[in-house]
């Protein structure tokens, strides 16, 4: 239909460098891949990431880190946190909105009573909320200019990253089944079902 958005872009690549391929099309200018060996993978929690996401601001010598505000498959909403603890730098989560002025950034959050603003110097990491931007879309020309883009692939033992967790998952159970509800007549009717049931 007319006016319709392009499809996001499908690469025939491995998928976190389709992904990496998207964003570059999208307008980044380069991409970072880190590699993580298979078995470190299954244990990867969000202080790993952090380290390595720590560990390539450095490298890169960036002075403002944007990231997720959390993760969708396990929503720790940590790693952000975690990411400016570890750089020693201030930090705003849940991001709605940002300004910077020179040295100074200055984010909007929502939290329960409206909105909030804080000011941060940079160096600074922010976590950003769904409604801070809306992404562009991929370009026919920037979909084949992307596949022209550099993708830098590392280690994280490139980075002096070491992957080992402290967590050792003990076991995953599904909760007990619910049992089936019960319709009652009258007032007296619950009030005798609750007392059967131990409840009051």
């Amino acid at each position: 239909p007319s006016g319709a958005a392009p499809p996001v872009p499908e690469f025939k690549l491995c998928p976190l460098q389709e992904t990496i391929r998207t964003a570059l099309a999208m307008g980044a200018d380069r991409g970072l891949h880190v590699e993580i060996p298979a078995p470190q993978y299954e244990s990867l929690g969000p202080f790993q990431v952090a380290k390595i996401l720590a560990a390539l601001a450095k490298k890169e010598g960036v002075s403002l880190v944007l990231l997720g505000k959390q993760a969708i498959d396990d929503d720790c909403n940590q790693t952000g946190q975690m990411t400016a603890a570890l750089l020693d730098w201030p930090q705003g989560t849940f991001a709605s909105a940002l300004t910077l002025e020179g040295e100074q950034l200055t984010v909007e959050r929502e939290v329960d009573g409206g909105l909030e603003s804080i000011r941060l110097r940079l160096p600074a990491v922010v976590t950003a909320d769904l409604r801070l931007n809306e992404p562009r879309y991929a370009t026919l020309p920037n979909i084949m200019k992307a596949k022209k883009k550099k993708i830098e692939v590392l280690k994280a033992s490139d980075l002096g990253v070491d992957l080992s967790s402290r967590l050792a998952v003990q076991c995953v159970e599904e909760p007990p089944q619910r049992q089936a509800g019960v319709k009652v007549e009258t007032v007296d009717d619950l009030v005798g079902k609750l007392k059967e049931g131990g409840l009051i």
